[in-house]
């Protein structure tokens, strides 16, 4: 785990790096508090939990002496506590053959890279998993998959370009469910320029599912690049009207000057935050730590 907080904290770098130029200052006066402020606020925090953070630090500290590593584990605790109600594990429910995830977002995210992250991992584990490439519209969607597939001995059930893709769901459920998979993994078009279309798709998708298993999809995982800041919060407004969901995967933390985002998110909608991405490979996709979140979001210098 060691290495992947040395690459969450990189990843969280470009917004760590704002906040440390607020900490060189020893005194936490009004200038120093508001610029901390409008820091945070840059860094995605949010101005409720922002001006929360600040109100501690008024409370606490104001107009002290103060040393930049103070002032880092004070963030680091406020930020944390925001985060700790939301980082859950993602955890299959083992009475459900199979446990049915729809993995929903906009193009771009990383939706079908995730899936294939998640049942590289579960394979891992040995559990048998399957796919279901849903999203008709991208050939590359449905090539990715693939080779995930192969890479993982998992099924790809996948149509023609522009396809069903409730059709393909059904089939995939029935086929998983006949040979017993734990999991299967439905991935799903993200064209929100036309929302009632996706929208349309999306439920169909659903109750198409649900003639085979009234209670299917069992979670609803939306995938949220970090590297859109608030565009994030609104993509999550959306997908709530649009579909039941469950909890959040948040990717592409390696190249974001805006970590602060998540916790705007567990802020805002208290959502679980199952699951982070600091890279490409298999491995890069964790459970979602909300102290070694916070560690790296402010920079800690201390050892791992």
């Amino acid at each position: 785990m060691a290495g992947f907080f040395s690459r969450l904290k990189q990843g969280l770098s470009r917004s760590s790096a704002r906040l440390n130029a607020v900490f060189v200052k020893r005194q936490l006066d009004d200038e120093t508090l508001e610029e901390l402020e409008d820091e945070l606020i840059a860094a995605d925090l949010g101005p409720a939990v922002a001006g929360r953070i600040i109100e501690q630090f008024r409370e606490k500290s104001f107009g002290e002496d103060i040393t930049p590593e103070e002032i880092r584990q004070t963030l680091a605790s406020e930020i944390s506590r925001v985060l700790e109600p939301v980082a859950q594990p993602f955890e299959l429910d083992s009475s459900k053959k199979p446990h049915v995830v729809l993995v929903v977002g906009v193009n771009g995210v990383g939706k079908t890279t995730t899936i294939g992250k998640i049942a590289h991992q579960y394979h891992q584990q040995g559990k048998s998993v399957m796919m279901v490439a849903g999203d008709t519209f991208r050939a590359a969607a449905v090539e990715q998959l693939q080779i995930w597939g192969e890479r993982t001995g998992s099924p790809v059930i996948a149509g023609k370009p522009g396809g069903d893709a409730a059709g393909l769901a059904y089939d995939g459920l029935k086929r998983a469910t006949e040979e017993k998979a734990d999991l299967l993994l439905v991935d799903t078009a993200g064209r929100l320029h036309n929302r009632q279309a996706l929208m349309d798709e999306l439920a169909k998708i659903i109750r198409v599912m649900q003639k085979f298993d009234p209670s299917a999809p069992h979670s609803v995982l939306l995938v949220l690049d970090a590297t859109t800041g608030q565009n994030a919060i609104e993509q999550v407004r959306v997908f709530r009207e649009l579909v039941n969901v469950s909890g959040l995967v948040v990717t592409k933390l390696d190249g974001s000057a805006r970590g602060g985002i998540v916790v705007a998110l567990a802020e805002q909608f208290k959502l679980p935050v199952h699951l982070v991405g600091v890279g490409e490979q298999a491995e890069d996709l964790r459970p979602f730590s909300a102290e070694d979140y916070a560690r790296g979001l402010v920079g800690d210098t201390k050892a791992e």
